[in-house]
């Protein structure tokens, strides 16, 4: 989570010129990527400092730990801790355009909210061109509406289910061994017909073989008692995850193993749920950048990851983060979270007082995986 340390001594100074100067450093480097220098400082809202000045000033941000020369005649570029300043000299900032932004969102009265959730965290991916990750509690009432059957291979096949509220679930079905090799494409259409039948109450439409048939049975009780267990055995939060593809628009990005690297912590969804967790606890807009991220994932430290919590009622039930490099323009994230947790939010509690509808929250993580996480947490704060 976003942590309160940085270099006190800029920090306490937010109306001084240095300050003004490390956000406008920090600014411009967002938006261009490039090393900024006193004279493009200076094009860019600060022509009443000389360019001396802001070099006095620049030197004195390298000295702090907030800026860096890559190059001895080039300009500076900000460091980790002059980003998270910057993100934290915005984070609590009202922003009062786009307001309409999520307005069909907001206006939304789902009833397959699986869905709505899925498809709402595409849409905030495409805004922000961020990979996107959402945590949902669990919608009582829900229940299997489709059945589809995928050849595997001589022992295995796979059944995707789908459900009333648009969850996609698979599992992975075996053969007995009298099936092995007679399990044809028409012979696994017929079974899937069967199990329609079954769920649906649906007239047959083949005639079954009588080992078609005891598949067929075979495979309609483990496919309810998985789900029936699934169902019931609520401990990790829903995770959606989407516009991973955004971040090849980043040059950050560019090289296949730098991609890999930067979505490590998607590698691992008992992490993202942990992250998004700790933004639930806080109760607030949260961010991570770059090395805050290790206590989640020690890869990514070429990353930064906002999330914030959203609501049904006045209860919160899950985040949704957003990844990208950590050049990435913090204050437009920053409002356009805010924006969509508000309107799903409103979605999500009109659509479940419209249908009537419950809710679960699922179990805290084991307590093993979350004293990991709080030792790792002691570990950073130690460094800095």
């Amino acid at each position: 989570m976003h942590q309160e340390h940085t270099k006190q001594h800029t920090g306490t100074k937010k109306n001084t010129r240095e300050f003004q100067v490390l956000l406008g450093v920090v600014e411009l480097y967002l938006e261009s990527g490039k090393p900024i220098g006193s004279n493009t400082l200076k094009e860019h809202g600060f022509g009443h400092l000389s360019s001396a000045t802001i070099r006095n000033y620049f030197a004195k941000l390298e000295k702090e730990g907030f800026l860096r020369q890559p190059h001895s005649s080039g300009g500076r570029i900000p460091t980790h801790d002059a980003l998270k300043l910057y993100a934290k000299e915005y984070a609590s900032e009202s922003f009062s355009e786009n307001q309409d932004l999520f307005r069909d969102l907001s206006q939304a009265n789902p009833r397959h909210l699986s869905r709505f959730l899925q498809t709402s965290a595409e849409s905030l991916s495409e805004i922000c061109q961020l990979a996107t990750f959402l945590t949902a509690v669990r919608f009582d009432h829900d229940f299997i509406l489709d059945i589809k059957l995928v050849g595997i291979d001589t022992e295995r096949v796979l059944c995707v289910m789908v459900t009333d509220f648009g969850q996609i679930l698979t599992e992975v079905l075996h053969l007995k061994q009298n099936m092995k090799q007679k399990l044809s494409s028409l012979a696994l259409k017929r079974i899937e017909s069967y199990l329609q039948w079954r769920l649906k109450g649906q007239a047959k439409s083949h005639t079954l073989s009588p080992e078609e048939e005891e598949t067929g049975q075979a495979f309609y009780n483990e496919i309810m008692i998985r789900y029936i267990v699934r169902y019931t055995n609520f401990s990790n939060e829903d995770l959606f995850r989407t516009g991973f593809a955004q971040l090849l628009t980043y040059p950050e990005f560019s090289d296949p193993l730098a991609l890999a690297t930067g979505l490590s912590l998607f590698e691992n969804p008992e992490h993202m749920r942990l992250l998004l967790n700790d933004c639930v606890r806080s109760g607030q807009l949260c961010y991570w950048i770059g090395r805050d991220l290790s206590p989640y994932t020690d890869a990514a430290q070429g990353c930064s990851v906002i999330a914030i919590p959203y609501y049904i009622g006045q209860m919160k039930v899950g985040a949704v983060g957003v990844l990208g490099p950590c050049r990435i323009p913090y204050k437009k994230i920053f409002q356009l979270l805010n924006l969509f947790s508000t309107a799903i939010s409103k979605a999500l509690t009109g659509g479940l007082m419209k249908h009537k509808l419950s809710f679960r929250q699922a179990r805290s993580p084991t307590s093993e995986l979350r004293i990991q996480h709080s030792q790792k947490l002691l570990e950073i704060k130690e460094l800095t």
